[in-house]
């Protein structure tokens, strides 16, 4: 017998007595990295197992019992899980990501890819490159990313959003023909360039303006290529069941997957919706259509102040939005509307403000408005106005209306992913700017602390497949998401005794505790507390 069969069988016989699979390697004879003794969950949803595991140059080379080579460098993993690392299908951690390539909230919990140009707002195309013809504008953005060297992966959608401002600007009004096939053109560009996919942003401007069959004309590209279209939808509250007819006609129509991002059911009145959108959801796919979604584990969400305003009064852009508001014939109106979401998410000590410019409103940045008013000795709504007046529109918001009970129902449901929705944090630096959200910082270590450890929602092996190989199959991202031979080294190993989100609503600059070691493409980027290499590249779609 040969040494090499008799090797192998010799430690498949020592796997099967421990409960491992199989001892499996490459042809290496000496691996960079080895991670022994940890407990693998390797993100199929499978039972875990003890194992070790090898890495050499960017790609796992070895998992098995007790691997004979010896390692460059070798990292006692004893009682804690190696996990794939996680994927964050539905991020803005591009925010700040020129500024600060670190990305250290999201290494720091063990995210290694993500993927931005959510809600339909993508860095490119921009109205200039639309206007010169550039074709390869996402090709561009993506090589940027590859000479940056970013501390994850980042991969992006084209924001349907951004290719109708583009093209047609701010006003509420059909795409022309002649507008429409520019549109198209501009999304087919941006797909064999490599983008993941096709985002909407349906309750902003100008996305908010798109008909049905824009969208469907523009998501179509999407199909030949098995990628999805991933919606922020026309409403999450009181017409949360017609906006999920609508995206779910989108992808029908348009033969593509659809992604719901960040599905909630906004404002009590609407808790109980929740049945007969797993209902909608269930018969579409029944039906042929490939429908699953995302949710960030927070009750709590973020956008922008404009959002409690209704869209009509945003036609046109920021300068027509801002002059609405002093027109007699609309700003009675729109004070009606607007404070109609504000009562339906529970009033104003409901909304805490995040981000301003204007230096006189500081001060509101981490308070909830109703405070804030009575600090200022003004009335909310009025103070409201005369923010975005004093900040361009620009005003940051976090709205608390969303139940525990329906957010541990998404998180469980079989088509429910993990996703942050969150920026790139840090505790100093170009990442620390405003009270944002703590989703940036806490989202994967609370779905693993709060969800799995202390109220057993999850299972960890459910967990670790919600955020790791379940969104690399939406994104059809290959060789990422599991921990296999072959596949990328990208991995996350944590302890699961100790795991926790530490960022909070009001001190969102906290990293999450529990993270021993992070590995992005070979390369250990965060090891006990201590940054490492910045290995990070960009992810490219199917072209």
């Amino acid at each position: 017998m040969k040494r090499r069969a008799f090797v192998t069988q010799v430690a498949a016989a020592t796997s099967a007595i421990l409960g491992a699979p199989a001892i499996l390697r490459s042809h290496q004879a000496d691996a960079d990295l080895i991670l022994r003794g940890g407990v693998i969950i390797d993100g199929s949803g499978r039972p875990r197992f003890q194992s070790d595991l090898a890495i050499t140059g960017d790609r796992i080379t070895a998992i098995g019992a007790r691997i004979a080579e010896i390692g460059k460098r070798e990292l006692d993993v004893r009682d804690h899980v190696v996990a794939p690392g996680f994927v964050d299908l539905h991020s803005h951690g591009d925010g700040s990501l020129f500024e600060d390539p670190l990305m250290e909230s999201i290494v720091r919990q063990g995210v290694t890819s993500i993927v931005v140009g959510a809600d339909g707002s993508s860095r490119t195309p921009t109205r200039a490159e639309a206007a010169r013809g550039d074709a390869h504008a996402m090709r561009a953005l993506l090589d940027r990313l590859d000479e940056l060297r970013p501390g994850a992966n980042v991969g992006s959608m084209v924001g349907l959003g951004t290719v109708r401002g583009a093209v047609v600007g701010d006003d509420d009004r059909p795409a022309m023909p002649a507008e429409l096939a520019r549109m198209t053109a501009l999304v087919e560009s941006a797909l064999a360039d490599g983008a993941l996919g096709a985002s909407s942003g349906l309750e902003y401007t100008p996305g908010a303006f798109a008909s049905l069959d824009e969208l469907v004309a523009l998501c179509r590209p999407l199909a030949a290529r098995g990628l999805g279209y991933h919606t922020h939808m026309r409403n999450e509250d009181d017409r949360l069941l017609e906006a999920i007819d609508e995206s779910i006609a989108v992808a029908r129509g348009a033969g593509c997957a659809l992604q719901v991002s960040h599905l909630k059911t906004q404002g009590p009145r609407n808790w109980g919706k929740l049945d007969e959108v797993f209902a909608r959801v269930g018969a579409a796919r029944d039906a042929g259509v490939d429908v699953a979604f995302d949710r960030y584990p927070y009750l709590a969400y973020q956008t922008g102040l404009t959002n409690l305003f209704p869209v009509w009064a945003r036609d046109g852009g920021t300068d027509r939005f801002l002059a609405r508001l002093d027109e007699p014939e609309a700003a009675g109106r729109i004070r009606t509307e607007s404070l109609g979401r504000v009562e339906l998410i529970g009033g104003w000590g409901n909304v805490q403000i995040t981000s301003v410019s204007a230096a006189e409103d500081k001060g509101a940045e981490g308070k909830r408005m109703d405070a804030w008013a009575r600090e200022r000795g003004e009335e909310p709504y009025a103070l409201a106005v005369a923010m975005l007046r004093r900040n361009r529109a620009s005003v940051g918001m976090i709205g608390f209306a969303m139940s525990e009970a329906n957010l541990e129902r998404i998180l469980q449901h079989p088509w429910g992913m993990v996703a942050s929705d969150g920026g790139s944090l840090a505790t100093s630096g170009p990442a620390r700017r405003g009270v944002p959200h703590p989703r940036g910082a806490g989202s994967f270590a609370r779905v693993l602390g709060r969800y799995v450890r202390e109220r057993k929602a999850l299972t960890l092996e459910q967990a670790v497949r919600k955020m790791s190989a379940l969104p690399a199959s939406r994104l059809r991202l290959a060789g990422r998401g599991t921990l296999a031979v072959g596949a990328y080294a990208d991995v996350a190993v944590f302890d699961p005794g100790t795991v926790i989100d530490v960022a909070d609503f009001s001190d969102p600059f906290q990293y999450a505790r529990g993270f021993k070691a992070t590995v992005v493409n070979g390369g250990v980027a965060f090891l006990d507390g201590e940054r490492g290499a910045r290995t990070g590249r960009a992810l490219r779609g199917a072209g």
